[in-house]
């Protein structure tokens, strides 16, 4: 398990860059983006995907990263856009950053257009858990995520994570799941575990109180989450 993250000075300029939003920084703390990027690989000119952007913070980091030569499929799905997502959303692609940035009004079942191929990493994060009480086919979104991989592409997957032996049971209660039953669905899709760190870990964590963004209060930012580097093999 990686316990530090080697960021390099350009992601971490990503992150410090001067025209990002107060609210975005502010989120920094508890999400370690200069870490994520890092810890998946992410470069300019890669083509990627975001699944259940909302309203877009790591899509705007993506976009920043891959550059003018990338490209960022970005996916959401009508109750997302519905509920909270749309007007957020809609004002930041309005924003030059963005422009490398293809939105997807799609369901997460079948999340990529056939368009979306041979990319190099796809994002889903802290929301595997809620495709659970969505009643979201994931195999098949996971097999749909495998095919729009290329050979040796990421699939990036961050969650709250639930108690032992609490499976998905918690996933509409506390938005949280248990690690075990994200790595066997997604494994089962033909994915490896590459690699998973420690640098949104919080061992003192009772992992037993509702981590949604709106519930947790002054605790968001706080639950102990898991990150893991799936890869398709071939690569």
């Amino acid at each position: 398990m990686a316990t530090s993250i080697d960021v390099p000075a350009a992601l971490r300029a990503v992150v410090d860059a001067p025209d990002r939003t107060e609210a975005d920084r502010a989120l920094d703390p508890g999400r370690k983006p200069a870490e994520t990027l890092a810890f998946f690989g992410i470069q300019p000119g890669m083509k990627v995907a975001e699944l259940m952007a909302g309203g877009g913070y790591t899509a705007e980091l993506l976009a920043r990263t891959v550059g003018p030569t990338g490209v960022v499929y970005a996916q959401n799905n009508r109750f997302v856009l519905d509920r909270f997502a749309e007007k957020p959303w809609s004002e930041r692609l309005k924003k030059p950053v963005m422009k490398p940035v293809v939105r997807l009004d799609r369901e997460i079942d079948d999340p990529l257009p056939p368009e979306a191929r041979d990319l190099d990493a796809v994002f889903l994060l802290l929301f595997y858990h809620d495709t659970v009480w969505l009643e979201t086919d994931r195999a098949a979104m996971n097999r749909a995520i495998f095919r729009a991989l290329k050979p040796g592409g990421v699939f990036a997957v961050i969650d709250h994570s639930g108690r032992d032996g609490t499976g998905v049971t918690e996933a509409k209660t506390l938005h949280r799941i248990e690690e075990k039953v994200v790595r066997e669905e997604i494994e089962r899709a033909g994915f490896r575990l590459a690699a998973e760190a420690s640098f949104l870990r919080v061992p003192s964590d009772t992992r037993d109180w509702n981590a949604a963004p709106m519930a947790a209060g002054d605790k968001r930012g706080m639950s102990d989450r898991f990150v893991l580097k799936f890869v398709k093999p071939g690569g």
